[in-house]
């Protein structure tokens, strides 16, 4: 299974690398995180020993699970997912950084936990771009007040934005999509209060990760792929 893994981590970093060039973009501003939602503890735990270092969970009680079973590993686990108020506080101690924030009453729930715990949460805002009804996010219309309540808050901080890819469109209405993201972004990021700071699109998954890239994707959300073969 490990060599396998490894070879299917390297086939996608190699995807990543090869799309950043054609956007004459630098692959090293360019983070893989792992989606480890359909696997258990110890083909994670492999995941990781292949070279997958951010690994991101959809469910908060998983992410739980699981960095609690690979504490003593190096991993930085991303929060992906959405995230309700009641299951806040656990999910702060453990992951480095939470994609899904689509409200004010979540924004104040973690940087109420952030505070108990005497951390800075690092956050990113969910962006609905599809307006599809079935998506949690802020509408693009929605982005000015949510970042002038984050100024009021003293234990977060955003650090971009993040969005999926509507659940029906083709390739070019993804491409569309992770376009207004980036639009979005480029709006904002010089007029941001002190705690804001847009530089990461979290954009793409295993179908659509190299149009993210060339649409300006930071992070790059990859499972299946990752797991061909296992």
């Amino acid at each position: 299974m490990l060599k396998q893994l490894k070879k299917n981590v390297d086939a996608v970093q190699a995807r990543i690398a090869e799309a950043a060039a054609r956007s004459s973009r630098t692959v090293a501003d360019i983070t893989l995180v792992g989606v480890t939602k359909y696997v258990d503890v110890e083909t994670t735990r492999s995941l990781h020993e292949s070279g997958c270092v951010n690994l991101g969970e959809n469910r908060p009680q998983v992410v739980w699970e699981k960095s609690s079973a690979l504490h003593e590993l190096p991993i930085q686990w991303h929060m992906i997912g959405h995230l309700q108020r009641n299951k806040v506080k656990r999910t702060v101690e453990c992951c480095e950084l939470i994609h899904s924030v689509d409200s004010h009453r979540l924004l104040t729930a973690i940087d109420e936990a952030a505070a108990d715990q005497d951390k800075t949460c690092r956050v990113l805002l969910e962006v609905n771009v599809s307006g599809e009804s079935a998506k949690h996010g802020f509408s693009k219309s929605e982005i000015p007040a949510a970042l002038e309540f984050v100024s009021g808050l003293s234990n977060i901080k955003v650090e971009g934005l993040m969005c999926m890819a509507g659940l029906i469109g083709d390739a070019d209405d993804a491409r569309r999509e992770f376009a207004m993201l980036r639009t979005i972004k480029e709006e904002f990021e010089s007029d941001s209060p002190a705690n804001v700071e847009l530089r990461e699109l979290s954009m793409g998954m295993s179908g659509d990760f190299e149009i993210a890239i060339a649409e300006g994707a930071t992070l790059v959300r990859v499972g299946s792929l990752l797991f061909e073969g296992v």
